[in-house]
């Protein structure tokens, strides 16, 4: 494997976006040769990894149309991460001036907006990076030659800054240095363990830092099937909860909300099953009607129905909005449990239509 690389890294020192013997060469390396290399230690990466033979994926990609600056070669678990821009891999990125290739535990560096992919904030890659790099530090003890910060001197491609901010622990191999396929196969196989105990600490988390919302990425993904598209395309992008785990934070949420008013004098009614808001407040001759919201995210955004939208301006101003964020999930016991979070009220709530995104549309086609 040595000898493609090195053969891989004099190419890139031709880069250019368009077509030449060189870049043809290179894209049958990255594309081909490379990846059944790899294939050929399928059963010793599947099980660093914790996943059958079957559930892990090795691809390389030099690009669309154009050739790419930066070239890459991953592993991955085809569940967890569908395409290279959701999830949590294992990638080999080639610097664009061809000096060095780094294998790096990476993350998608773009997020599913219900109708294309966006780049990430730098803000979020950076939270979900500080998130990872802890459930990781007894693996990491002992090894000096892991970098948290990587340099792919990607002058024309956007990519690459998301690659380097995105970047969780990487070794860095020189052009003229590069070990032999032996030491290549030990490191890969020690970041396909690390990047288990990533996996291992998604399952347990109830959000992680710098994700998107849950509940609004699964009512993306709602619509995105009701308009016919099959394609999971925010398959990867964290923590889903299940139907009990909703139905959990929902009942923590109102608990929270029912407190929290009683204590200010209000006689609170759970109305949700038969209203399109959760709670009913009298006070004197006063009434307020609450919708809830709860999440396992910061809170900065829910979701509402076209209803709830209606419902809540027709009663306002005597109206709430609460939502109870950064409540914690206990997925590890026999029955999920729901603690902890922040509420907040808003009252009178006032629905403005900026404040409203549409992930989809009823079109009346005239027949």
């Amino acid at each position: 494997m040595d000898s493609l690389w090195r053969e891989t890294l004099d190419l890139q020192q031709l880069w250019t976006a368009g077509t030449t013997p060189a870049m043809e060469e290179r894209g049958r390396l990255i594309r081909r040769e490379l990846p059944e290399r790899l294939k050929g230690a399928l059963p010793q990466l599947a099980s660093a990894l914790g996943v059958e033979e079957t559930g892990l994926g090795v691809e390389g990609s030099d690009g669309a149309g154009l050739n790419a600056e930066i070239p890459w070669v991953r592993v991955f678990d085809r569940r967890r991460s569908p395409g290279a821009t959701t999830g949590w891999y294992v990638v080999y990125l080639v610097s664009a001036t061809g000096d060095r290739v780094y294998l790096s535990l990476m993350q998608g560096t773009t997020v599913w907006t219900g109708g294309m992919f966006a780049p990430r904030k730098a803000a979020d890659l950076k939270d979900r990076v500080d998130w990872a790099r802890p459930l990781l530090a007894d693996r990491l003890t002992g090894r000096t030659d892991l970098l948290t910060d990587i340099t792919l001197q990607g002058n024309r491609s956007k990519l690459s800054r998301g690659y380097e901010t995105g970047n969780v622990v990487a070794i860095e191999y020189r052009r003229d240095a590069l070990p032999d396929s032996t030491v290549l196969l030990s490191d890969l196989l020690f970041m396909c363990e690390l990047l288990r105990e990533i996996y291992r600490g998604e399952d347990l988390a109830s959000y992680v830092p710098g994700d998107p919302t849950p509940e609004v990425v699964e009512a993306q993904e709602a619509a995105t099937r009701t308009a016919g598209n099959r394609r999971r395309a925010a398959t990867g992008q964290g923590f889903r909860p299940s139907a009990e785990e909703r139905r959990v934070l929902e009942l923590h949420g109102v608990r929270l909300a029912t407190e929290h008013f009683e204590k200010q004098g209000w006689s609170v009614k759970d109305v949700g099953a038969k209203e399109s808001f959760d709670l009913l407040l009298e006070r004197g001759d006063g009434r307020l009607h609450v919708e809830v919201k709860a999440t396992t995210s910061p809170g900065a955004q829910v979701v509402l129905t076209r209803a709830e939208v209606e419902r809540q301006r027709e009663l306002a101003p005597h109206n709430a909005l609460v939502v109870v964020h950064s409540i914690v999930l206990d997925r590890g016991a026999a029955v999920v449990t729901a603690s902890g979070g922040v509420l907040v009220c808003t009252s009178p709530w006032r629905i403005a239509e900026d404040d409203l995104t549409a992930i989809s549309f009823v079109y009346n086609t005239g027949m």
